[in-house]
């Protein structure tokens, strides 16, 4: 992206609650799973504007949380949004390829694709402590992809089945715990709001740029809703071997 359009892009997605599909069910899914609970050390990598860090906080009382996010209008965001958590949650301009410690979780939401999932998750491993677990939601193709899904997904092109990811999990030197598709609710949660900013600028903006990137905003919005029970992600619990 142009400077230019980088703006206009964050103009649209400004306060949004999430940046990626999800849920607070997802969060505690995993938890459970892993059966996470105490003075836990926890790493969100990409944490976006901390929709999953506030449940996190939420569910973890006693945990300590570093979350880092490259961008800095959603790091501000999220670092409002987190400050009745106090010291216990630090929210940072920074890279989710340097953790910075070692953690008991690794919570990754729609993110990791930035790294690759293999490459990742091999970085990764010197910042787990022992019996540490990496949670992580990554693109899935259920099944053969229809034409709205494929448009929807054409620039991840990489997407594959879950069987696919398992693969790059395993190439890592991981195993797979658990997994969970995020598909439906979890994504309105995402695009209901993202919808509602682009239907304010609309009698707001007059700004090319920004017209341009709602456009954008709005056929990824448009293809989902045409092949909406098709479009997930993967929530997987893995661990090294």
């Amino acid at each position: 992206m142009t400077p230019e359009q980088w703006s206009a892009f964050l103009e649209v997605h400004k306060d949004l609650p999430r940046e990626g599909p999800g849920a607070p069910e997802d969060v505690h899914w995993a938890l459970g799973r892993i059966g996470m609970s105490g003075a836990v050390d926890v790493f969100d990598a990409g944490c976006a504007t901390g929709g999953d860090t506030v449940t996190l906080a939420q569910a973890l009382p006693e945990a300590r949380i570093r979350a880092v996010d490259t961008t800095e209008p959603f790091v501000a965001h999220a670092q409002a949004r987190l400050a009745p958590f106090g010291d216990r949650v630090r929210v940072e301009l920074g890279s989710m390829a340097e953790p910075g410690g070692t953690y008991d979780l690794i919570w990754c939401a729609g993110a990791l694709y930035f790294l690759g999932v293999t490459e990742g998750l091999t970085l990764w491993r010197d910042a787990l402590k022992p019996g540490g677990h990496v949670a992580f939601s990554e693109p899935v193709a259920l099944g053969p992809l229809s034409t709205d899904a494929t448009a929807f997904w054409e620039e991840y092109p990489q997407i594959t089945d879950l069987a696919g990811i398992e693969a790059r999990v395993s190439a890592a030197g991981y195993r797979v715990l658990d997994h969970r598709m995020i598909v439906g609710a979890p994504w309105l949660a995402y695009y209901d709001p993202m919808q509602a900013r682009i239907d304010h600028l609309h009698t707001i903006n007059t700004d090319p740029a920004v017209t341009e990137a709602m456009g954008a905003c709005q056929r990824e919005i448009d293809l989902w809703h045409a092949a909406k029970d098709e479009i997930a992600y993967a929530l997987l619990i893995v661990a090294p071997e």
